[in-house]
């Protein structure tokens, strides 16, 4: 019988993964979830909502994707990759952008670097 790992389960291996992730790649800024797992109502059968913040990446979305093992998560993971610039003017009337507001939960900031106040962020 297959169980679905519990929500501390796939946080504490999320973090494991950002740790080792921060050491191969130092052009990794942060890394915050999203979504359910961010917010504190995971179950069984959620996925896991994560974004990378680097410094520069590819503009082809498939080739950020690339170096990001993801399939080493213990959940089925949706994966954006943001380059700084692109997240200091993600816009605060995308879907996108306030669900990264209202939602982020930081589990990684680089050394100087820091995700917010968001340009458009509310105070």
């Amino acid at each position: 019988m297959l169980k679905w790992p519990e929500p501390g389960e796939v946080l504490s291996a999320l973090q494991d993964w950002i740790r080792r992730r921060a050491v191969e790649h130092p052009e990794l800024l942060g890394a915050a979830c999203i979504g359910s797992h961010a917010r504190g109502d995971a179950g069984p059968g959620s996925d896991l909502d994560l974004v990378l913040v680097v410094s520069d990446a590819p503009s082809d979305r498939a080739q950020r994707h690339a170096p990001w093992p993801i399939e080493q998560l213990p959940v089925p993971t949706d994966l954006w990759v943001l380059t700084a610039l692109e997240w200091r003017v993600l816009p605060r009337n995308s879907r996108f952008g306030r669900v990264l507001r209202q939602e982020a939960r930081w589990l990684y900031c680089a050394p100087g670097w820091n995700p917010g106040p968001h340009p458009d962020r509310e105070t």
